[in-house]
């Protein structure tokens, strides 16, 4: 019996035109969909869909998006996106995102739950010119707490690379494999959490959200930290359930967001 795969891709692209940002493509095939959202006075807001209702071995995910034109807008899902136990190949997710001079782009997916014996490979590239401002989020949760479910065994690769003007600005790849929920209790990994989360912010003002960013992280419910060098303000979150580390990372999107509302998928 040959078993049947599941298949998404959407292409996206923005543009500032008639003194306001609207999307200039929205391709999309497959299990993978886009709805714009747009109200007056805000920036649009994509919000991609997976119809086959989450992910598992041998599944493929291809995501796109480019700013031009001096565009602001966000890239969001309608909920967290649920991988499941694979056999023998991983789920693959590839993200590539573009943004051009005097725009301001958000990746702003929703968390991604991984379940026991799941295999995740995910990729993110990211392109930058010296004048863009970039902003995103990828959160990870290894089983739901309130299942007692725990990730005992299974893979996970994430990997982010980050250009500006063609120069290699951020590097890192998180690898995760065979006893996840073990290597997850040791100190140096993860101190026994069950959720964590990276927030990157590149702009040419990053660093000036810094202190405020460790302020409020005096009173955070999980773990978590933040840096800036070189036009990039990273914050790393930890957790003990999904719930936890939402609650972090909503904190510390406001602050770097200015306070601006989140997208309204977001709070359902």
């Amino acid at each position: 019996m040959v078993a049947v795969r599941s298949r998404g891709e959407v292409r996206l692209g923005f543009a500032h035109r008639a003194g306001r940002t609207r999307a200039y493509e929205t391709f999309q095939s497959g299990c993978l969909r886009a709805r714009m959202v747009t109200a007056p006075a805000e920036a649009p807001c994509a919000v991609l869909l997976n119809t086959s209702g989450g992910l598992t071995g041998g599944d493929r995910l291809s995501q796109s998006a480019r700013w031009r034109d001096g565009a602001a807008a966000c890239v969001t899902t309608q909920a967290a996106e649920k991988i499941y136990r694979a056999l023998a190949e991983p789920a693959l997710i590839e993200t590539s995102l573009d943004v051009d001079d005097h725009c301001a782009a958000e990746w702003l997916p929703q968390e991604t739950i991984v379940f026991d014996r799941a295999r995740l490979s995910r990729r993110v590239n990211v392109r930058l010119t010296a004048q863009s401002s970039f902003l995103a989020i990828e959160a990870l949760v290894f089983g739901r707490a309130a299942m007692d479910e725990r990730m005992n065994s299974g893979e996970i690769r994430d990997a982010w690379r980050i250009h500006r003007d063609g120069r290699l600005i951020f590097a890192e790849t998180l690898h995760l494999q065979g006893a996840v929920d073990q290597h997850l209790q040791r100190k140096a990994i993860g101190d026994g959490a069950r959720a964590s989360a990276i927030i990157i912010h590149a702009a040419p003002d990053a660093a000036s959200r810094l202190d405020r960013l460790r302020d409020a992280f005096e009173d955070a419910q999980g773990r978590c930290v933040a840096s800036a060098w070189s036009e990039l303000l990273v914050a790393r979150l930890l957790a003990p359930d999904g719930e936890t580390l939402r609650a972090d990372a909503l904190t510390a999107l406001n602050i770097i967001r200015d306070g601006k509302d989140m997208p309204r998928v977001w709070a359902c």
